[in-house]
């Protein structure tokens, strides 16, 4: 399909169901329907991988999308299952999720690190038996308190909140193709200016 880039997988966390559709938590899934819009792929549940698939070519580069149709906490179900099938080192998956520690419309990508409370990766790492894969983190704000946490991301954001959400979303798609020809820091210099 193409040549071999430095991501061959890009994942986006969420919960499956339309009751989650339009929520925080959701906002990796829409980075992956960004994809699949863009590129003009669909994805189509495999239950092997226990997700919603594509394999893509992006600016020549073959690379596979995934939705896992777990809920959040288990995603290292879905990734890990393709990631072995594939023989996709950790190196190579991108993860994108949702950041309570960024203001809505923020952006930042980075490689390896904690999973900083998010349980989607926390799974994940311990599926991949390591942190060492990259992750794009969609701000969508802190509900103010810890405690208010939980119902804050499983809750829609208001029309706002929810355009500067979608214009991060733009601006990273815009940037995936940098990041999978290996320019990392042209593509963190443009996301994080």
């Amino acid at each position: 399909m193409g040549r071999e880039g430095s991501l061959r997988l890009i994942v986006g966390l969420g919960n499956p169901g339309t009751k989650h559709a339009g929520t925080r938590h959701n906002a990796g899934f829409w980075l992956v329907d960004e994809l699949s819009r863009r590129y003009a792929c669909s994805l189509r549940h495999e239950a092997k991988f226990a997700g919603a698939v594509a394999r893509v070519a992006i600016d020549g580069y073959d690379c596979r999308l995934l939705k896992p149709t777990t809920y959040m906490n288990h995603s290292g179900q879905a990734v890990g299952a393709l990631a072995q099938f594939f023989k996709i080192p950790p190196e190579a998956i991108l993860i994108a999720h949702d950041e309570i520690d960024l203001p809505p419309g923020g952006v930042r990508v980075k490689r390896g690190g904690g999973h900083g409370g998010h349980n989607g990766l926390r799974h994940i790492q311990s599926a991949l038996g390591t942190s060492g894969f990259a992750r794009l983190r969609l701000g969508i704000g802190h509900p103010g308190h810890k405690d208010d946490v939980v119902p804050y991301v499983l809750s829609r954001p208001g029309e706002h909140e929810r355009r500067s959400i979608e214009a991060a979303i733009g601006n990273a798609a815009d940037e995936i193709p940098r990041l999978l020809a290996g320019e990392w820091d042209r593509a963190c210099q443009r996301l994080h200016g």
